[in-house]
């Protein structure tokens, strides 16, 4: 049986992927994030190049791609999913939605991609198709993959959840994928990527991730993979805080969010009274 932890972006996909892999009845993809269901990405190296990331005979295979619950931007993914795997098991992590856009947002700045400060990159965040604001539409997200994927088919987490009680999230997990559920995940406490503190390269740092030697740790296991660019990265890069939202933009984003969340609470039963929308 196939499992796909299919996001939310930043919201805890790196260390559920890794606590499954633990569980002796899982085996996750050595490398996280596949992206074979995005047309414009890996779709065209075909279901047998999809297939090679998942050798070991246990009951249950996964993989983590935080794109597949951006379906305002990549178009057709539960449709190609469910083409391939219609009996997967679907997970979808989520998030306080500040929370999930302040971390978009500094991995933004951190790859380079963002210089502006938070502020100035959300004051027009009201514009069609934001996509710091689309993707934290979870409910939205949600309804693409439930014109393909019966409701039992997809399990919703919260970060909050698996941060506060890992244990016993994962035993839900657990029960839902059908395997041991008495199976104890050791060091729950670790952090595999943190909000504060993120490390953005300078120039030099830029240069020197785009050697191709350099080029080839990211086909390492993902927490290898985050250890070796953390140590190669640290004398060419700079700490980054976690920067603050202003209040009046705050609040726009609350209210563009509002009713999609209202739809998500109604669905799922959970009020999600951890959040601060």
């Amino acid at each position: 049986m196939w499992v796909i932890i299919i996001g939310a972006m930043k919201c805890g996909t790196t260390s559920l992927h890794y606590y499954l892999n633990l569980h002796p009845e899982i085996s996750m993809s050595s490398k996280k994030e596949l992206h074979f269901f995005v047309a414009e990405k890996n779709w065209q190296r075909g279901i047998d190049w999809y297939k090679s990331h998942f050798t070991n005979p246990t009951k249950i295979r996964g993989e983590t791609s935080p794109s597949y619950a951006a379906c305002h931007k990549w178009r057709g993914v539960p449709s190609l999913m469910h083409s391939v795997v219609p009996n997967a098991k679907l997970i979808y992590i989520l998030r306080d939605p500040i929370q999930q856009i302040i971390s978009h947002y500094l991995h933004q700045k951190t790859c380079g991609v963002e210089s502006r400060s938070i502020n100035q990159v959300l004051a027009n965040c009201d514009r069609p198709n934001n996509d710091y604001i689309v993707r934290t539409k979870y409910y939205f997200q949600l309804q693409q993959y439930l014109k393909y994927f019966a409701p039992e088919q997809i399990l919703i987490l919260t970060l909050e959840e698996l941060s506060s009680n890992p244990q016993a999230t994962l035993k839900k997990v657990f029960r839902y994928l059908e395997v041991d559920d008495s199976f104890v995940i050791p060091q729950t406490d670790k952090k595999l990527h943190q909000t504060q503190n993120k490390i953005q390269k300078n120039s030099l740092g830029f240069l020197i991730s785009k050697m191709p030697l350099i080029g080839r740790v990211g086909q390492l296991p993902h927490e290898m993979r985050w250890r070796i660019e953390k140590l190669l990265y640290t004398s060419f890069s700079q700490q980054i805080e976690k920067p603050q939202l202003a209040l009046e933009i705050k609040q726009k984003i609350i209210n563009l969010l509002q009713d999609d969340i209202s739809c998500l609470r109604e669905y799922t039963g959970n009020d999600f009274s951890q959040w601060s929308v």
